[in-house]
């Protein structure tokens, strides 16, 4: 009836127009205006436009009403083009570059293009909050263990031919502003000996790193006082500090490229099938197994559940908040499944300063042994610095406001200490970001729970994601396709040690 209605005010408008243009004609010729060759208008062709109008207002009702039969795809509601799909083989939870660098790797392992349709799923596009893009941008080999140092040579390698990897066709080629400073350990006579594990360590894993005693330290480097310094130790390649949107955002562009689907949303509930085993020792356990991720929509009451077969969480702070979602950490008591995922977010402040009378271009990135370190930022005379808080002044991560403060009682001083020059610097900005801190060991947390065989982690990394990022996700990407590690033997960073609760301590973290 309505269609009826629009059909009679259509021909009402029309016999308007009609009866207009006849009085608008009549008017100019009696004022001369119309050549006397010309002939009067009668309307026809008005009324011919008007007839084809309406045919085509029929066809346009035909067409809405087929579409309306069983079997079509028509649908009442608006379709957001933003929803992911509704089924895929892998959905990564967290786009940071960890993240994105599983699925590239996992494009760049698929046996034929279009094999693993891969999801991104990230909750802040602006990346306003993000780790990677808030983080200090250091990538050193000096670790305690050889894993670590492993990983580091490893991604070094990755981004020294960064463009034979994540290179796109007409697109600009990625510089990741690799400042090849080294780093700059400083041990005090009490951690010295374990400085000279490190160093052998590291030797043997390939690293080219040298110790300096005292007075080598000030020749080498005259603007630190060396006040307290025993040792130090020095990275002399493949060591430095790099641009960690370029890095994160280089990942992107070469996975989109290559098929993988990116969604803007946060992952807000897990559907999984549920299982009971009995053990050797006739313990009774639950698997769990996903079946699908519930995606929200930002700023919306939308969501799409996504079908798929496995997921990845690397969703790095708030990991330990995805896998409660699957109902780790709250099984029967005294079992594996009572064990939570140990990850829980710890703010970070980063300053920048601006010192003109501070080291030269040739200042590494330095880390004194009160735990406060810096490095220079571009030129000028800016640098950046920042320290780890001891455990019990852990600051509030309910928001990324930074402590000023804190700069000046605990950066500040030992920063003037062991830099004379910075004395007179000034504070010019300053951020916060989040850790994925491992409450276990500091160390990253990389493989699948026993008891939720598709769930892959690659988290936990406590500070050194970023630079580990290129050599994770290979590792990641070749357990799921392949079944285990082939570049890099990773085993010792998976759940084991977490339900054992024997803790793999590395000992150099920033």
């Amino acid at each position: 009836m309505s269609t009826w209605r629009r059909l009679q005010v259509k021909v009402c408008t029309a016999h308007g127009l009609l009866t207009s243009r006849r009085v608008t004609e009549r008017h100019t010729w009696l004022s001369g205006r119309l050549p006397p060759c010309q002939s009067l208008s009668t309307g026809t062709p008005l009324r011919n436009d008007f007839f084809k109008d309406l045919e085509a207002q029929l066809a346009a009702m035909r067409r809405k009403a087929a579409d309306a039969l069983p079997g079509s795809s028509w649908s009442p509601f608006e379709v957001n083009p933003n929803l992911p799909p509704e089924r895929a083989d892998i959905v990564i939870v967290g786009g940071g570059v960890m993240g994105w660098s599983i699925a590239y790797w996992l494009k760049q392992k698929e046996f034929s293009r279009g094999a693993v349709r891969i999801v991104v799923v990230e909750k802040d596009p602006t990346y306003s909050k993000a780790s990677t893009v808030l983080s200090a941008g250091g990538i050193r080999q000096q670790f305690s263990l050889p894993e670590n140092i492993h990983m580091s040579l490893a991604s070094a390698d990755f981004m020294r031919n960064i463009n034979e990897h994540l290179g796109v066709l007409n697109e600009d080629p990625v510089d990741l502003q690799f400042n090849h400073s080294g780093y700059l350990f400083l041990a005090n006579e009490e951690v010295a000996h374990i400085m000279e594990e490190n160093y052998s360590t590291q030797r043997y894993a390939g690293a080219k790193v040298t110790l300096l005693s005292p007075t080598q330290l000030k020749e080498k480097f005259p603007w630190v006082n060396t006040d307290g310094v025993a040792l130090a130790s020095y990275g002399l390649e493949n060591e430095g500090s790099f641009d960690p949107w370029t890095l994160l955002n280089a990942f992107r562009r070469k996975a989109i490229s290559m098929g993988v689907i990116q969604c803007c949303g946060e992952v807000t509930g897990l559907k999984y099938m549920s299982s009971i085993v009995t053990t050797a020792d006739d313990e009774r356990l639950e698997l769990r197994r996903i079946k699908s991720v519930r995606v929200h929509m930002p700023n919306s009451m939308e969501y799409q559940p996504v079908e798929c077969a496995i997921v990845v969480n690397a969703a790095g702070a708030f990991s330990g908040k995805l896998a409660e979602m699957v109902g780790m950490g709250s099984g029967p008591k005294d079992s594996i499944a009572e064990i939570p995922l140990p990850v829980e977010p710890r703010k970070r402040f980063v300053y920048v300063v601006h010192c003109p009378d501070g080291p030269g271009l040739d200042t590494p990135f330095l880390v004194d042994y009160s735990g406060v370190y810096f490095r220079r930022e571009g030129l000028g005379g800016n640098y950046i610095a920042g320290a780890s808080p001891e455990e019990a002044d852990e600051p509030d991560t309910g928001n990324l406001e930074v402590d000023h403060q804190f700069f000046e009682e605990k950066v500040w001083p030992s920063l003037a200490h062991r830099v004379p020059a910075f004395e007179k610097l000034k504070v010019t900005s300053a951020w916060a970001g989040y850790y994925d801190y491992n409450t276990l060991d500091q160390n990253g947390i990389i493989g699948i729970h026993p008891l939720i065989p598709n769930m892959y982690f690659a988290t936990g990394f406590s500070g050194h994601g970023l630079q580990h990022s290129p050599a994770v996700g290979r590792a990641v990407a070749e357990l799921i396709l392949d079944g285990n590690f082939q570049t890099l033997d990773l085993s010792p960073f998976g759940f084991r040690r977490i339900l054992d609760q024997e803790p793999m301590l590395e000992r150099n973290i920033v």
